[in-house]
């Protein structure tokens, strides 16, 4: 797989991790279809500074939670670019609430968008995949998937839930389509975070810094190039998961 004029499907990369990975797959020739779901999310702005990069661009509002709504931003996709090589299941939600007050709606939801989501993206896309001879799916989960954070069991649970599914979609899906998942640690504060808060993340790593979503980014394009590397999960986090 080669990221020169491939097309890559990203979902939630309008803002954040996802737009990062978005720019650094742009800058490496690929053209990028990706979601959002909110209307006030910076989705032009990003779309225009991924056709910056020379590339073709395409942002489609989406509730990855809605199977019509997958389909429509596949079909979408398949009707500029005529194929999907790459998708990322980017787009998550973060719910912190302690577990006797995690509400039945707050369950499903991470459920629903962590889990359920990516089911929907990769079902949907895999056909096409298959049908074009090759292809490559990449899972974002993070570190909750195997530590305890206290506050974040629906949270934990849809990520570890999100790291089983990268498994068995690999061995489905194998020999024609590669899938893997990467877990990231703390690689983007909050604009208002307390100095505090980044020197608690600095602490919990091994190498004693805040990563950046250009790590993630850069990790994506190897596994995306790398033809040999399927069903597995990937830390980017500075040796957090050691401590």
């Amino acid at each position: 797989m080669e990221l020169l004029n491939s097309v890559v499907l990203i979902t939630g990369a309008a803002s954040r991790v996802g737009r990062h990975v978005a720019l650094h797959l742009a800058g490496r020739g690929a053209h990028i279809a990706f979601s959002y779901y909110m209307p006030e999310e910076p989705w032009a702005q990003t779309q225009a500074d991924i056709q910056a990069q020379g590339v073709q661009a395409l942002a489609v509002q989406t509730e990855i939670r809605d199977a019509a709504q997958v389909k429509r931003l596949v079909a979408a996709t398949l009707d500029k670019f005529g194929r999907i090589d790459v998708l990322i299941n980017n787009a998550s939600i973060w719910l912190k609430s302690p577990l006797l007050q995690i509400t039945e709606a707050d369950w499903d939801l991470a459920m629903d968008v962590n889990l359920k989501g990516p089911f929907l993206c990769a079902q949907a896309v895999a056909p096409v995949m298959l049908k074009q001879g090759q292809g490559v799916m990449l899972n974002i989960t993070d570190l909750s998937a195997f530590q305890v954070w206290p506050g974040y069991a629906h949270h934990a649970a849809s990520k570890a839930g999100l790291v089983s599914l990268t498994k068995s979609l690999a061995a489905e899906l194998a020999p024609t389509v590669r899938v893997n998942a990467i877990a990231p640690g703390t690689v983007l504060l909050p604009e208002n975070a307390p100095p505090e808060k980044r020197q608690w993340a600095e602490d919990k790593s091994l190498l004693k810094r805040v990563g950046s979503p250009h790590d993630v980014a850069r990790l994506a394009a190897f596994l995306i190039e790398s033809d040999f590397m399927t069903g597995g999960v990937y830390f980017v986090d500075g040796g957090r998961a050691l401590v």
